[in-house]
């Protein structure tokens, strides 16, 4: 790894840091944000030639903190007539902090930060797009990439959430012990549809977009070292990592996808999956169950494996139906559909597909389609069977998956 992509894995640790701090000092969280992207441009400029100061977090802070005081000064009158009032309030509030005296202890802001990200005034789209921007560091542009999106239509998406969230009067502090647990899961499904788009990318060229599974496991990470003991966080840290470690062998040396049965398990990360397995035993064995921890059981029965036919799919089952039972959603029954056809037979895992019919959650999502066509397949009826790989190609705007449905569709042919 050099300079330049050391110093730029700092600034995404430091930057929600950064921005905690200015917000806990001055308030005002799209002041505050720009002035963080300010100065992590001002040093990602200039340490990678000059070097990383002694203290990079307080450095980021002061330089930060200038360019605040810089926004103020040059804001409209009534805009300066507020901040200066808030000035006078707080004695010293608009100078920098001397370093090491942004909290005591080094107080990491990020949990409070994510928590402010995934307000409830917020949509989920925004939700995702203000946490990779405020809390991952991500520039816009970044952003905008990552979810196949132009500029100018993420930029004003960012910014009509940071105006939700001024005008729900949301301040920069944990929530309160009531609501904390909620707005927890609401974190952590943010941070779940981060990766999932990252892993499966909705639609585009590429089967997954690294960037941004890796993004959802830093910053699943961060709340996992802030609240260590909480099974939930543990479990999703764990499903991310137990799924990640199969990502270099999803995809065959055209880009094509590669179904887990006929992965070349060699390939698998082994540490990220240990560390995943340790992760979900730790949290089932010390916690209450929950779905990221069935989840990420579930996941790790797949990994463990040393092949494809010695899958436990009973004990895969029997965990499905206890999620559906805690959980249920129409993506949990279409697994679950498969485990039950795996141990009980494809006719029994179709009749377990036929009220999603009626959601329309799931009635015209091309997985509902694609694993129809599978149990079918199965069941030796091949007809039917290709009717709806080729629908579930119809159905998916991702191009591998496009190309790999029909591919079963030609091979039914054949």
């Amino acid at each position: 790894m050099n300079a330049s992509e050391r110093v730029e894995d700092l600034l995404r640790e430091l930057a929600p840091q950064v921005l905690g701090v200015l917000l806990r000092r001055h308030g005002g969280f799209e002041e505050c944000e720009d002035a963080t992207q300010e100065a992590l441009l001002a040093a990602a400029t200039q340490w990678p030639g000059g070097g990383v100061p002694e203290n990079p977090r307080s450095w980021l802070v002061t330089v930060a903190s200038r360019r605040l005081v810089d926004q103020v000064r040059s804001e409209q009158a009534r805009r300066r007539r507020e901040v200066t009032a808030a000035v006078r309030e707080t004695p010293g509030a608009g100078l920098a902090p001397a370093p090491g005296e942004e909290r005591p202890g080094g107080h990491d802001d990020t949990l409070t930060l994510l928590f402010l990200c995934c307000h409830p005034a917020l949509t989920p789209a925004s939700q995702v797009a203000l946490t990779l921007r405020a809390v991952g560091g991500l520039t816009t542009a970044e952003v905008a990439r990552a979810f196949l999106l132009p500029e100018a239509t993420m930029a004003p998406r960012i910014s009509r959430a940071k105006q939700r969230i001024r005008a729900a009067g949301a301040s920069f502090e944990l929530p309160a012990a009531h609501e904390r647990a909620a707005r927890l899961d609401t974190v952590l499904h943010v941070l779940y549809l981060i990766f999932n788009e990252g892993y499966t990318a909705g639609s585009g060229p590429d089967l997954h977009r690294g960037e941004l599974t890796e993004e959802a496991i830093r910053l699943t990470r961060m709340v996992h070292r802030s609240l260590p003991d909480d099974g939930e966080v543990a479990g999703l840290l764990a499903l991310m990592l137990l799924t990640d470690a199969r990502r270099a062998a999803r995809t065959g040396p055209d880009g094509g996808l590669v179904p887990l049965a006929e992965q070349d398990r060699g390939r698998w990360d082994t540490a990220m999956i240990e560390e995943g397995a340790a992760l979900v035993t730790g949290a089932m064995s010390a916690s209450p169950l929950g779905p990221y921890q069935l989840q990420a059981a579930i996941a790790a029965l797949h990994v463990q494996a040393p092949r494809a036919e010695d899958t436990d799919w009973e004990q895969i089952r029997i965990l499905y139906g206890i999620l559906t039972r805690i959980a249920p959603n129409p993506m949990v029954t279409l697994n679950h559909a498969v485990a039950v056809a795996m141990t009980r037979g494809p006719r029994a895992g179709l009749t377990l597909l036929e009220p999603l019919d009626g959601d329309p959650r799931i009635a015209r999502h091309h997985r509902l389609s694609a694993v129809r066509a599978h149990l079918q397949e199965l069941a030796g009826d091949h007809p039917a069977a290709r009717e709806n790989y080729l629908l579930a190609a119809r159905r998916t705007t991702s191009l591998p998956e496009q190309r790999y449905l029909r591919d079963r569709a030609a091979r039914l042919d054949r």
